[in-house]
């Protein structure tokens, strides 16, 4: 049994769920300790069960110490397998979170997989599920990976209740990804959203991330506002997505109370600007995502990306102690070059 030391690096609940996530890919058992010992409220949440529960169902794992704020925890995987999987974290918590570490596994079983989740769809601290469904999925697409994602209902802070449905195709090898320059911009389009508030709130998001963009160059604007129907109860989103011929960069933000409309649209859109200028190929949050799926590909990767992230650096130190595969990390102007080897490249 291989342990894991869960305070390492950025020690938040990111290794948790990569750590079960790999362990199962791989059928190593493993024992996770300190979980998030750094943390205001160490120990395992509820969204953190929810996805270690979820990705034991995905193997026919053994677990033990799956208790609320529990500080370590074994997860001893059996064989991955598709099918259907229902996910209910119960509270506010992030389905998005949940499902980066149900991908992997239901990527690795080489067997179709629907998986039905409930929660937060957009919630801080977490990708919102339109970036998971705009910007992430599509950066899987040339590996091989073949995913829908589809939010039938919407869920914040504090209430939860979102509603999102995933199915995959089976995948066989994962090609390997190499976009070291984005090539030329296609495409910009910024999304806001709102549930059960003031459709102004969703224009002064939009119109502020787009102020935040690079100037002259036109944008897709969609504002949208949900009903009660499709929502259990008031929030909003905005999304800032930039297609180029190789890549598909993006930032998104979550509406929260007490921070003005104008910050959170100003926030997105300049970090897609700043990854426009910088001739990134992924941006910093896709990045750490990303590199699991790399590390299990057919092959090396290469990357550019603006920042490597705290997150970025946790995951290659996790990747590597459990599949075996290495990392390089170069100045290359005002990007970073990232370079994936698999343990069989």
């Amino acid at each position: 049994m291989i342990e894991i030391d869960g305070s390492h690096g950025e020690g938040g609940g990111q290794l948790v769920r990569t750590a079960v996530a790999l362990a199962a890919v791989r059928g190593r058992a493993i024992r996770v300790v300190d979980v998030r010992a750094r943390r205001r409220n160490p120990g395992l949440a509820p969204q953190h069960l929810a996805a270690i529960r979820a990705v034991a169902a995905m193997c026919e794992a053994r677990c033990d110490g799956l208790e609320l704020r529990s500080r370590s925890f074994s997860f001893v995987p059996g064989r991955p397998r598709g099918g259907e999987f229902r996910v209910d974290v119960g509270t506010a918590g992030s389905v998005t979170l949940v499902l980066q570490a149900m991908l992997p596994v239901a990527v690795a079983c080489g067997e179709p997989c629907a998986i039905w989740l409930r929660g937060g769809t957009d919630v801080r601290a977490a990708p919102p599920a339109d970036y998971l469904n705009l910007v992430l999925l599509p950066l899987l697409r040339p590996l091989g990976v073949r995913a829908t994602l589809a939010i039938d209902r919407r869920g914040y802070y504090p209430r939860g209740g979102g509603e999102v449905r995933v199915e995959l195709a089976p995948v066989g090898r994962l090609s390997p990804w190499v976009a070291q320059v984005p090539g030329p911009l296609q495409r910009l389009e910024v999304r806001a959203h709102v549930a059960q508030l003031d459709r102004h709130i969703a224009e002064r998001m939009a119109q502020a991330a787009i102020d935040a963009l690079p100037p002259g160059l036109p944008v897709a604007r969609e504002v949208e506002v949900i009903g009660a129907d499709r929502s259990a109860g008031p929030g909003g989103a905005v999304l800032v997505r930039a297609l180029a011929a190789a890549t598909v960069l993006g930032a998104a933000e979550v509406a929260q109370r007490g921070v003005r409309a104008e910050q959170l649209g100003q926030a997105a859109g300049a970090s897609v600007a700043r990854d426009l200028v910088a001739g990134a190929t992924v941006d910093p949050h896709a990045a750490d995502q990303l590199l699991a799926f790399l590390a299990l590909a057919d092959g090396e990767s290469r990357l550019r990306v603006r920042e490597v992230s705290s997150h970025a650096r946790t995951a290659m130190w996790l990747i590597e102690r459990l599949l075996g595969a290495r990392f390089s990390v170069e100045p290359d102007g005002p990007c970073s070059r990232v370079r994936v080897m698999p343990s069989s490249a």
